[in-house]
């Protein structure tokens, strides 16, 4: 009973009103986000970064953890009665929830990813609330050896599970790692990269590269790209879903949760990694796959379930180990730092009251998200229709002004503008930014580590080696960087063995 009494704290923090209230405008932020295509959580996170200064930090993370499971669903609007994704873990729910559109069936559509994205939430919230505080009890024993060798293994995985180019995850990743490098060595005093300017003594500040990279950059990029007509939203009629369709989707709703809760804890796996596999599991165990891309309610509910269940299983990580599972968790890696509150094993003995109020506020915006999911269709299929060509200078501008409030620079601002630019470019080349803004934020952890096991063991490396936990960690690594070798090896070879000419008594 002693462990619940903290849980149950916790639901004091979160029903007070001032909490209520962020709770719940993160969430319907979240949504509004998730009907916007191409902004995403991960960006407006970054815009609203600077506007979390004055608030206290239990609250500013209730709302921005609100802005990110919320957009989730958000982005199941627009799958359906657009057949465009407002956010890249709803791209498979485009696939079956817009032909269930074109059935006359949208309403049955979203009320079915409406169910299970509360399912699976709540899901992930109670594997968080239980499995959480037991990792970072086994944290506890980290030292620098093997926080060297998780941050090493975390931006390792993430450049080589995130979707696109491996090589140029890598290379964004190695990009991020040497922006980590700027600024006066907190060791020695001796300025890096800085090129005589001040501005860049104490490093690159997170939040303009989080800005510039997610914020200006997405807003140049989808400019850009929506040049495609408008469409027509599909008709939502009855949104309540049979009990037959309940019935078939009941299956995939379970298996989701779990898929996606699992998928969610590993760094670089992520609401959208685990959507597709939900859905391609869905689709290899049903006895008529071809249903699905024609309408098959399996099809919106997996996929759904499975993003929102990983959306939350992703806080563990960040919560217990400091370790950001992908880019939006990054960010609120920054925003605990800008708060004062240092992610990781300590946090739930030094911060009890933030821990378990972030956790259990989740439980109030899914009950939330749940509630107004429905009602408030109409309201985001008239957004839809307000032109990129005014949304897009409101949003740049409000980044910029936030970027200028941070320290009242305008360093910062132009900072924000050159990576902008940046994040534009790498979008227009294939470049995803998630990889170089988590290298970004784990370059620190992994260099200073480094540097306090070489102290450590006298310069002799050696000595990691006689660590169960490091050692574990590195194998894992070893193991990760070696396998797509190995896998592409063993591909070649398969196909050189089978082309082999087969011996038979009259050749011999």
């Amino acid at each position: 009973m002693e462990f619940l009494q903290p849980v149950m704290d916790g639901f004091g923090v979160v029903l007070d009103p001032t909490n209520l209230l962020y709770c719940l405008l993160g969430v319907v932020i979240g949504m509004l986000i998730g009907v916007l295509p191409g902004l995403g959580p991960a960006a407006t996170i970054a815009i609203l970064l600077p506007l979390t200064y004055g608030v206290e930090p239990v609250t500013a993370i209730i709302m921005l953890a609100g802005i990110f499971y919320g957009a989730q669903y958000g982005g199941t609007i627009t799958s359906v009665l657009l057949r465009l994704p407002g956010e890249a873990s709803s791209v498979v729910t485009v696939f079956d929830g817009y032909m269930l559109a074109k059935q006359g069936k949208a309403g049955t559509a979203l009320g079915i990813a409406a169910i299970g994205s509360f399912i699976g939430g709540t899901v992930g919230i109670i594997g968080l609330t239980f499995l959480a505080p037991l990792v970072a009890g086994f944290a506890l024993d980290f030292g620098p050896p093997e926080y060297a060798a998780l941050a090493l293994l975390g931006i390792l995985l993430v450049a080589t599970i995130s979707n696109g180019s491996k090589s140029k995850a890598l290379i964004a990743a190695a990009f991020g790692l040497l922006l980590a490098t700027v600024g006066r060595d907190v060791f020695t005093g001796t300025e890096r990269f800085t090129f005589g300017n001040m501005s860049l003594a104490d490093g690159i500040d997170f939040v303009p590269v989080a800005m510039g990279l997610f914020g200006l950059g997405e807003i140049l990029y989808n400019l850009e790209e929506r040049h495609r007509a408008a469409k027509a939203p599909a008709k939502v009629a009855n949104v309540w879903p049979s009990r037959a369709d309940l019935k078939q989707s009941s299956g995939a709703i379970g298996r989701g949760s779990v898929l996606g809760f699992f998928l969610g804890i590993l760094p670089g796996g992520g609401a959208t990694i685990s959507s597709m596999a939900a859905y391609a599991l869905e689709k290899k165990r049903a006895k008529n796959p071809e249903r699905f891309g024609q309408g098959a309610v399996e099809g919106v509910a997996a996929p759904e379930t499975a993003n929102n269940a990983a959306a939350t299983s992703s806080f563990i990580p960040l919560l217990t180990l400091g370790i950001p599972a992908n880019a939006t968790m990054a960010l609120m890696f920054g925003a605990l730092l800008i708060q004062g509150v240092t992610p990781g094993p300590q946090l739930v003995e030094q911060h009890p009251d933030l821990f378990w109020g972030v956790v259990n506020s989740m439980y109030i915006g899914n009950i939330l998200l749940l509630i107004m999911s429905i009602p408030l269709v109409g309201v985001f299929v008239r957004i839809l229709r307000v032109r990129a060509a005014i949304l897009a200078p409101i949003t740049a501008l409000i980044t910029l002004l936030g970027a200028y409030t941070i320290n009242n620079s305008m360093f910062d601002v132009s900072l924000v503008v050159f990576f902008g630019i940046v994040g534009y470019l790498m979008k227009k080349f294939g470049f995803e930014p998630g990889p170089l803004v988590l290298a970004f934020v784990l370059g620190e952890l992994l260099e200073a580590n480094l540097r306090r096991s070489l102290l450590v063991f006298n310069g002799d490396l050696s000595g990691v080696f006689g660590r169960p936990i490091s050692l574990s960690l590195l194998l894992v690594f070893v193991v990760v960087a070696v396998w797509p070798a190995l896998k592409s090896l063993l591909a070649r070879r398969q196909p050189a063995a089978a082309t082999e000419p087969v011996k038979t008594k009259e050749n011999a």
